[in-house]
């Protein structure tokens, strides 16, 4: 096991001292000591990980230093573009180091969601000409130096793979907040206060675990819906075709992070917005399911970016009360959104869906009739 901040300590000797990326479960305790040790205009937890690929690109060109971009191996997709068409020798050719948390690492158990994302890795950084090495806890700090020559001498990404277990556990207290509420103790009035032909489209992460466990205590089936154990920022998008099928209400329940990833579709969605969806984000301001690491919805204007975007109105809420008041008003008035402010908290005890993501399309495909 590599001792988190000595780690971190040999970047900064070697003046790299700017970091962009989102969190990682893997990476959870790096992340710490970085938020811990870095000033907070030099390390960014960005919407998604092209951002932080581009913002590195930027402070090498506005500094001549380099940046370091973690993220968790399912944020490749999201930094492909910039990395191919930015970055790579053949555009800009803009050194940086990237560090990727390995989930589904072949031959490790890990959730379904991440077992093909495992799988391609390693290929999926050959195939767009990025070299990498991963982490060896008994030579890290020569890998670490054959990292920087190489990007330095080649002026392009070079990646770190960060197996699970790698870093040394590094604490953090926990910020205050001012709410009361756990997501959890919100999902159990949002499903209390919906119908048995209401549609659930959940976001990945804790909530959709949440939101099984509910149903299981309240024996109550999974047929009604979906849970996005995959796909970050994407939840709504899903919810928004899901509406395509069925007359019937499509509760889209959103986090944070997750709207904040790709915010974009929600514009999209808003201006073809069907009568059926319902649109709640659930905010602890924090990626909770990786670390809890923060997000910048604290910051945002969250009800007016979700007007600027095209909802009618939003309602913001804090209490049992007020969720289920507000739910009772989304299923009569259209194109509005709920926020729903939470603390960060989940149960030690929390489980993982029992069923397989294949299982719970099919059941929800037969409630919906649309399996052939």
């Amino acid at each position: 096991m590599i001792n988190t901040f000595d780690f971190y300590q040999n970047l900064i000797n070697r003046q790299i001292d700017f970091f962009a990326g989102v969190p990682d479960s893997l990476l959870a305790n790096l992340c710490a000591c970085i938020k811990e040790n870095t000033p907070a205009n030099k390390n960014i937890i960005t919407a998604n990980e092209g951002n932080a690929v581009a913002m590195c690109a930027g402070y090498h060109i506005s500094t001549g230093k380099y940046g370091v971009v973690y993220m968790q191996n399912s944020g490749e997709g999201n930094a492909v573009n910039p990395l191919l068409s930015l970055a790579d020798d053949d555009v800009y050719s803009i050194p940086m180091l990237l560090i990727i948390g390995w989930r589904g690492e072949p031959g490790k158990h890990d959730e379904p969601q991440h077992v093909k994302q495992g799988k391609v890795t390693l290929t999926l950084l050959e195939s767009i000409g990025i070299d990498y090495l991963v982490l060896d806890e008994n030579i890290y700090l020569d890998q670490i130096d054959h990292a920087i020559n190489y990007f330095k001498s080649n002026s392009k990404p070079f990646a770190l793979i960060v197996k699970k277990g790698m870093f040394s556990e590094y604490k953090v207290a926990k910020e205050h907040s001012p709410f009361s509420l756990t997501r959890e103790d919100s999902l159990k009035v949002i499903l209390d206060s919906l119908g048995s032909d209401d549609i659930v489209v959940s976001t990945t992460g804790k909530t959709s675990r949440e939101i099984f466990e509910i149903r299981e205590v309240n024996r109550q089936g999974h047929c009604n819906d979906f849970l996005t154990v995959g796909s970050m920022g994407h939840t709504a998008s899903i919810a928004f075709g899901v509406c395509q099928g069925t007359d019937h209400n499509v509760w889209c329940i959103d986090g944070d992070g997750s709207f904040i990833m790709h915010m974009g579709s929600l514009g999209v969605i808003a201006a073809n917005m069907p009568n059926n969806l319902k649109y709640i984000i659930n905010d602890n301001a924090a990626h909770e399911s990786v670390g809890g690491q923060p997000t910048c919805s604290s910051k945002l204007n969250l009800p007016m970016i979700l007007k600027g975007l095209g909802f009618k109105d939003v309602i913001v809420t804090e209490t049992k009360e007020q969720i289920a008041s507000a739910v009772k008003t989304l299923k009569t008035h259209n194109s509005v959104a709920l926020i729903i402010h939470t603390k960060q908290g989940s149960r030690d005890d929390l489980g993982r869906p029992t069923t397989t993501p294949k299982e719970n399309k099919h059941d929800l495909m037969k409630k919906l009739g649309s399996l052939k």
